[in-house]
């Protein structure tokens, strides 16, 4: 199918089209890349879209959360789609791509749209694509796109760089608590969710919050935010408590970066920074295709390995061969 008329079909809402669309962006084929290009270039801008950000480490419950509060979305009138990457095999390059079968209820819901994609081993959280995969979803008429990162840790920070809303979610009783989630990622943060508030883990997971909502006040405030954030709040994805509350603060925070100009800004730094990512992409991809620069690449490589070459000299041996 031509680009044009995917775009199209996007943009009528046709789901799987949609689908499809999102599989065109994820393959590494040169000719896909370049059909991928034609059609972002076809759908145009789409800013639509509010774009959440869900961490967290595993077992804090991302997915019950997310079925629950994107059904939540749905009955308040929300079209929601989410983008759920699952971590890939350092060895095989494969993945389970399970977030689908663990969310049944939300993906039957018509206004609901669930793509789970493989992390290909890269770090922070994110997929490949996923940008591209957010801008198909708003185009495909979806108000609301979260992102669910893979959930390894504090490493996460990429998905902040690509949101507008960037969401922690954390377990109640977990040890040491506020060892749980380092600094880096806790700065990023928005919004901090401690889910399971429900059953004998509430009292502990209010006490958590507690330590959270004490650690966040010690952090700088940043200007570009109402004062009070970011916050820590008490979940249930299981009885629902809690996610009307946190949906109200996160349209307070969106409403108020708007109004200040910082959802703008912020926007325009992250298509900046895709930018400056494709290209450095782009050159990597370059490399692994030209004939000669990957036999180099694989004879210094081979000098490397044995101590004949040092990492740096060789590295720059290789950059400046792009220059010829």
């Amino acid at each position: 199918m031509e680009p044009k008329d995917l775009a199209e079909r996007i943009r009528a809402g046709d789901r799987r089209a949609l689908a499809r669309a999102i599989t065109l962006v994820e393959s590494a084929r040169a000719d896909h890349r370049a059909a991928a290009v034609a059609l972002l270039e076809a759908l145009g801008p789409s800013e639509g879209a509010l774009r959440i950000g869900l961490s967290g480490t595993p077992g804090v419950g991302k997915s019950s959360f997310i079925e629950s509060f994107g059904l939540m979305l749905c009955d308040l009138g929300h079209r929601v789609a989410v983008l759920a990457v699952d971590p890939s095999s350092a060895r095989s390059g494969g993945s389970i791509l399970g977030d689908k079968t663990r969310m049944e209820r939300l993906s039957r819901d018509p206004r609901a749209f669930i793509r789970p994609s493989p992390s290909q081993a890269l770090m922070g959280g994110v997929a490949r694509h996923t940008r591209e995969a957010i801008a198909l979803c708003a185009a495909a008429g979806f108000d609301i796109v979260l992102v669910e990162t893979v959930g390894v840790g504090q490493s996460e920070v990429m998905v902040a760089g690509m949101t507008d809303l960037f969401v922690l979610l954390l377990a109640p009783a977990g040890g040491d608590e506020l060892q749980g989630v380092k600094r880096g990622i806790m700065e990023m943060a928005d919004l901090v969710l401690v889910n399971k508030a429900d059953g004998e883990l509430k009292p502990a997971a209010v006490r958590t919050c507690a330590d959270y909502a004490g650690a966040l006040r010690l952090l700088r405030h940043r200007p570009q935010d109402p004062e009070g954030f970011p916050k820590a709040l008490c979940v249930s994805a299981l009885t629902c408590d809690g996610l009307e509350q946190a949906w109200e603060e996160m349209e307070t925070l969106a409403a108020w970066r708007r109004d200040s100009g910082a959802f703008a800004a912020r926007r325009a730094e992250q298509a900046q920074g895709w930018f400056a990512e494709e290209v450095r992409q782009g050159l990597i991809a370059r490399l692994e295709r030209d004939p000669g620069l990957k036999a180099r690449m694989a004879e210094l490589g081979a000098a490397v390995a044995a101590g004949r070459a040092n990492p740096v000299a060789a590295a720059a041996q290789i950059l400046a061969a792009l220059d010829r």
